[in-house]
């Protein structure tokens, strides 16, 4: 993680002092300018292998399994799980 500079130090400062509703809008700003700046070469591996996990699963050669059952046995591997 960088280091603050003063500069940002203060900005924080002066964003801890918004309204809830301010801080959420100006998280979901930055969150969004950063969102836009996804390194190339991610992006290309993150699309080749999303299309071939598509292809696995209209091919029948990878299977799904529903959440209940996926649910079902990782509570059955905790030894105080509840169900």
């Amino acid at each position: 993680m960088a280091q603050m500079t003063p500069e940002v130090s203060k900005l924080l400062e002066q964003a801890l002092s918004l309204s809830v509703e301010e801080q959420e809008a100006l998280a979901d700003s930055l969150i969004s300018n950063l969102s836009g700046k996804v390194d190339g070469g991610v992006q290309a591996a993150w699309e080749a292998e999303i299309g071939k996990r598509v292809t696995e699963l209209d091919s029948g050669k990878a299977k799904t399994t529903s959440w209940a059952e996926v649910r079902r046995r990782n509570m059955a591997k905790l030894p105080h799980a509840k169900m």
